[in-house]
């Protein structure tokens, strides 16, 4: 199998993340929930893990760091927890069902929105974001880069028009954590949600969130917090006032593994083999007649996403038969990115998506490559691979 849907979630992991987690599982108890040493020890590494994250993303302390499951935990918290009626925000079509979700459910209750559109390549313009402020806009929530065509938001251009207005910035950081280096502190992110199981090397039900000293947010969810246990009403100190029952400590303790792992190997090296694996791949397929490359890949700035049609083939049909016939894992269809789609005329063919990690090779590459050349020269046989 040569695994190729790596924006989707890694498939492969460092041995220390395996490691990790099966250490946990025999050892961890509750953190925060009395003093022996299982609950102690758990309470350790969770502690750990929210430094290496809060080093890892330049944040001003550890308590600026939140667990959650995933990206979309942490941007329903962001989301719902920031606005309220009478607030406007700016998005963009960029973005994710995690983010869009949220914001209609928030304009549902009297939030208003304004989504940006963008060029034929998938960019934004900034100028339009600048313009879209208006004396009620309270944020721009954007993602840094989209799971469709791997294309990134210049967030130092949206954190100054953020910082001129006096706007938060809450920022999706699904596809770029554990690929592009991240300062909170120097691009004015106020607030910064990721996951755990992607390009973090993590595993699932791991992600989180930075939230800045001093922005408040209110919590999802409220319960069990191990302290103030009489208070009737949730703890409002930090990460408490957003981490209510208990976290996955194992799953933790496997991420805290995988930042480990990203540190010593250097996210420098990580980005430079994947972004090579990502132009050689483009370089060959976009030289196919009839292969359709979406995105712009002018820069390398970006994340390593290559998404593509072949002629009037639905994506789900070309996925299945690079999986079938020569064992290339990717994902078709709609990648929970409906507005990106629409604004790429690909709502009903969808677009059949390869993200790659460093793990993957130039002779899978080659192949994959090779498999799409042969998938064009079928076409013609009444519409079907042969």
């Amino acid at each position: 199998m040569i695994y190729m849907d790596n924006a989707a979630t890694t498939l492969r992991k460092p041995e220390a993340v395996k490691q990790a987690v099966m250490e946990a599982f025999g050892t961890m108890g509750n953190a925060g929930r009395g003093a022996s040493e299982p609950a102690l020890g758990a309470a350790r590494v969770i502690y750990g893990a929210r430094e290496k994250l809060a080093r890892f993303f330049h944040a001003e302390n550890p308590s600026a760091i939140v667990f959650t499951a995933n990206s979309t935990e942490s941007l329903n918290i962001a989301i719902k927890g920031l606005f309220a009626r009478g607030d406007h925000v700016i998005t963009t079509v960029l973005e994710h069902n995690s983010v869009l979700r949220p914001l209609y459910e928030c304009s549902e209750k009297g939030v208003e929105l304004t989504i940006l559109g963008c060029d034929e390549k998938g960019n934004i313009s900034y100028e339009e974001m600048e313009k879209a402020v208006r004396t009620e806009t309270k944020a721009i929530v954007c993602t840094h880069a989209s799971n469709l065509t791997g294309n990134m938001i210049d967030l130092e251009q949206a954190g100054e028009i953020a910082e001129r207005h006096g706007l938060l910035l809450v920022v999706d950081a699904s596809q770029t954590a554990g690929v592009w280096p991240i300062n909170v502190q120097e691009l004015g992110i106020d607030v910064l949600c990721f996951t755990g199981h992607k390009s973090l090397l993590g595993p699932q039900g791991t992600g989180g969130m930075y939230v800045r000293p001093g922005v408040k947010i209110r919590p999802l969810l409220t319960g069990g917090s191990g302290v103030d246990t009489y208070n009737p009403h949730h703890p409002e100190q930090m990460p408490t006032a957003l981490e209510a029952g208990t976290l996955n400590g194992h799953g933790i303790a496997g991420l805290s593994a995988a930042i480990s792992y990203l540190e010593e190997t250097g996210l420098d090296a990580i980005r430079q083999k994947e972004l090579r694996l990502m132009r050689q791949f483009y370089e060959g397929v976009s030289r196919i007649p009839g292969v359709k490359v979406y995105g712009d890949f002018d820069t390398d700035r970006r994340s390593p996403i290559v998404s593509l049609n072949i002629g009037d083939y639905d994506s789900a049909e070309v996925s299945d038969e690079l999986n079938m016939t020569y064992g290339i894992v990717t994902r078709p269809g709609a990648h929970c990115a409906p507005l990106m789609h629409r604004a790429l005329g690909t709502e009903a063919q969808g677009a059949v998506r390869f993200s790659f990690s460093h793990y993957n090779t130039e002779e899978e590459v080659a192949f994959a490559v090779n498999a799409i050349k042969e998938l064009k020269k079928q076409e013609g046989n009444d519409n079907e691979f042969i």
